[in-house]
């Protein structure tokens, strides 16, 4: 995504200087509220991709005349100008395509953007909010002291000051947001929550911060690389492993907690939530060491993964059964399975790994293939997609995770979509024997239904794919068997039988069969009227397989605001846990603080449950 400069088009100072015009020309157009010029400036298809700086939304607005419309709503309730400053040794020209970052400040904040301009007009804009004046972080300059430089009778501590917080925050005094989930997401916001005083309790029903890691199957391991993963102000160490093994992501995030000094009130469940119109707060009931305690923060987030609970299938004659049977949420491992017949349900991430987990502790597995699944090996996509932005390579051309982040970002989903089909063309190509073996063995391949990638069918639908470490191998040779094209019909006591009439033998059935929607615990903690007032989280609305039309352009209602007052979405993987709980925690420290955020864009909920 970074492009190169091409000798046959502008000179670097040619198109600094058509960027400055530009910009100065956007500049003038917006002090003087000159709307009608925005199509001389601006592409008719073109794109503004927006993180707050605007539409205090996370917004993407198509084509000129969306664009009109988006700022005679933000430019009335934007107090002041808006100051824009090139960055031109970023400028860099591709084909007829000339880039650029830039800085820009509003009345409220700072931020920093790109561009795209082709043959003088802009066709791509990126605005994000990246601070708020009079409420930076406190860090470099604006870093706490640490130690009271006089003495006297009543200086404490920093143990006791964090002594006595960790006793009043939800006792005595109220914390200002609630954040469910102690997971990744969750302490990637609260960190970044703390550099802004914001008061944050979070809340995780596991003994301990990463056990939601430590539970899982001992040999899973990320499948994305290290230099995708850093949480925010703490990157990992630079001997940490390339694919981190499951209970060191789990003492990471343990020690993350204490580091970053986040109140983190572990062992706790949320039994109920409640919104109070009248006082504007929310009224949370826990369950902590016994005791029924109930918390009345502003704002409440739920951080509890990318997905709602397990979806496992009800299938006729499953009550029969006289083998174990489990999602794969609750698989412990194939120890103790060795001469077992074992049949894993799906065929995505989760049900490789545990078909390779079984196959290596001696088991006779089979997977039930019930559609086709996007592979592809984890060298190609790292020397293909992901390591141009994030890795060692990236970091020697000064790349680092927060940089690549906007990179990234800096693209609208639906261009990034296009984008990527020639990519993923050419992975087809120099995989090409790969995939032949494995369309030999009966697995049916795609690269999304039209051939967008991985990433798109991440956030179209968090599901359908697998990145290979190893166990499409076993597929193609065999040794874990394959039925494709086919799923249960019903359950006997010692057997399933499949939807072609096969019968296989079973002492283990594994349903790798994927997860509801996050707003299912709103549900269930808030109440069903809630949820659906909220509507379905992720998805952009491609109208491809689980993810339902009309087009929304950005996942729907993940770090953004949603129809239901002071309630928010956190979540996805941990590269962007760590990017998008930047903008979150900037939408709850302007409202904290009584900053004016008038939401513009916000689509309709079209999907339920």
């Amino acid at each position: 995504m970074t492009a190169q400069t091409s000798p046959d088009f502008h000179d670097s100072s040619t198109a600094a200087a058509q960027v400055a015009e530009w910009l100065d020309a956007l500049a003038d157009t917006l002090s003087q509220r000159r709307l009608e010029a925005i199509p001389g400036l601006f592409e008719a298809d073109c794109f503004w991709r927006d993180f707050l700086a605007f539409t205090w939304n996370i917004k993407t607005v198509e084509g000129a005349a969306s664009v009109q419309e988006m700022l005679s709503h933000a430019l009335p309730r934007m107090d002041g100008a808006i100051s824009w400053a090139l960055d031109r040794a970023s400028v860099q020209c591709e084909g007829d395509v000339v880039s650029a970052w830039f800085r820009f400040e509003t009345a409220v904040g700072r931020g920093q953007g790109h561009l795209r301009l082709r043959a003088g007009r802009c066709w791509t804009f990126f605005t994000a909010l990246r601070e708020l004046k009079g409420f930076e972080e406190r860090k470099g300059r604006l870093r706490p002291l640490g130690a009271a430089h006089h003495y006297g009778p009543g200086r404490t501590t920093w143990l006791e000051e964090r002594e006595r917080e960790a006793a009043t925050l939800g006792i005595t005094k109220q914390p200002y947001c609630v954040i469910i989930g102690g997971g990744q997401g969750g302490i990637a916001l609260a960190a970044r929550l703390r550099r802004l005083d914001v008061p944050t309790l979070v809340i995780e029903r596991n003994a301990k911060a990463g056990d939601s890691w430590r539970q899982r199957y001992k040999s899973l391991c990320l499948h994305d690389p290290v230099w995708y993963d850093h949480l925010p102000y703490l990157p990992f160490p630079e001997d940490w492993p390339v694919f981190t093994p499951k209970d060191k992501l789990g003492d990471w995030l343990e020690a993350y907690t204490r580091i970053m000094e986040i109140n983190y009130w572990s062992s706790t469940s949320c039994d109920s939530a409640c919104y109070d119109e009248a006082t504007q707060e929310w009224v949370v009931t826990v369950r902590r060491e016994g005791e029924t305690i109930m918390l009345r923060p502003k704002q409440l987030v739920f951080a509890l993964g990318v997905s709602g609970y397990p979806s496992t299938p009800v299938i006729e004659g499953h009550e029969t059964f006289a083998g174990t049977q489990c999602h794969s949420s609750a698989y412990e491992g194939g120890e103790g399975w060795r001469g077992k017949r074992c049949v894993v349900l799906g065929s995505n991430n989760s049900a490789h790994d545990i078909c390779a987990d079984l196959w290596e502790h001696g088991a006779q597995v089979t997977m039930l293939q019930r559609s086709s699944t996007l592979i592809v090996k984890s060298d190609t996509l790292m020397q293909r997609v992901i390591g141009k932005l994030y890795s060692e390579d990236a970091l020697e051309r000064g790349i680092d995770a927060d940089q690549a982040d906007l990179i990234q970002a800096s693209t609208p989903l639906k261009l990034s979509a296009r984008m990527n089909v020639p990519i993923y063309e050419e992975i087809a190509e120099a995989d090409a024997e790969f995939y032949a073996r494995l369309r030999k063995a009966g697995f049916m391949l795609d690269f999304g239904e039209d051939g967008s990638g991985l990433h798109t069918k991440y956030l179209r639908r968090g599901s359908g794919y697998y990145i290979d470490v190893g166990a499409s191998e076993l597929v193609a040779e065999g040794k874990i068997g394959l039925r494709s094209g086919v799923g249960i019909a019903c359950i006997e006591a010692n057997r399933v039988v499949l939807t072609n009439g096969e019968t296989l033998e079973a002492d283990l059935l594994v349903y790798a069969t994927g997860y509801g929607s996050m707003n299912a615990w709103v549900a269930d903690i808030v109440s069903p009227e809630v949820a659906d007032r909220v509507g379905k989280c992720w998805g952009v609305g491609s109208n491809t397989a689980r993810d339902p039309g009309p087009w929304e352009g950005e996942l729907r209602n993940m770090w953004k605001p949603t129809r239901q007052a002071a309630l928010w979405f956190h979540g996805g993987n941990l590269s962007q846990s760590r990017h998008y709980s930047l903008y979150l925690a900037l939408q709850l420290k302007a409202r904290m603080e009584g900053i004016d955020t008038p939401v513009w864009g916000m689509e309709p909920v079209r999907h339920l449950r």
